[in-house]
């Protein structure tokens, strides 16, 4: 090979691995998070804690952001909606994407479907190219019945890359599983 075909191979290469993670950080693992004993045994917005073996106040606790994330997300899963909004409250990085989404996806579930939407727009302020929170605030349009604004969103997702992601995928699913746009 020349040198132009091996810079250009490492180009796209490179290119493509960038836009493979680009995606990764805007959308959560589509699987389930595993119950650990934060979902088990942990009550009020406490945490299982491996290194002292026992549960403990999450805003009280040194744990870091990651595992905090990890456990709010496990009890939103869980249905444990108000314990997943508490342990979101201890995270340092209160104005990221991933957890402002996620307190729009626990308010929303909790019955609290206006301050839900909140967080998520707050959630797209701070990275509009957040496809997780592009995709619940869809699905939260779909039980509004407000479709087309459920539909722009799945065009959102679409446009900036998201077409083989969970997101696009459970938005769509929302919508019917049909592509009308």
């Amino acid at each position: 090979m020349n040198r132009k075909a091996i810079l250009f191979t490492l180009a796209a290469f490179l290119a493509s691995a960038m836009g493979h993670a680009a995606l990764a950080v805007g959308e959560d693992n589509s699987e389930p998070p595993k119950k650990t004993k934060t979902t088990t045994q942990c009550k009020n917005g406490q945490v299982w804690d491996a290194k002292r073996n026992r549960c403990v106040e999450a805003k009280r606790s040194d744990l870091g952001d990651d595992i905090l994330f990890d456990a709010a997300r496990e009890l939103a899963y869980a249905g444990q909606y108000e314990n997943a909004i508490k342990v979101l409250g201890a995270m340092k990085e209160q104005q990221s994407a991933r957890v402002l989404n996620y307190l729009g996806y626990a308010n929303r579930k909790a019955g609290r479907m206006e301050l839900g939407m909140q967080y998520y727009r707050s959630a797209l302020q701070a990275d509009e190219n957040y496809i997780l929170a592009r995709s619940y605030m869809g699905q939260a349009f779909v039980e509004q019945g407000r479709i087309e604004e459920a539909k722009v969103q799945l065009i959102e997702i679409r446009d900036r890359g998201g077409e083989n992601t969970w997101a696009y995928q459970a938005l769509l699913q929302s919508l019917g599983g049909v592509r009308t746009y």
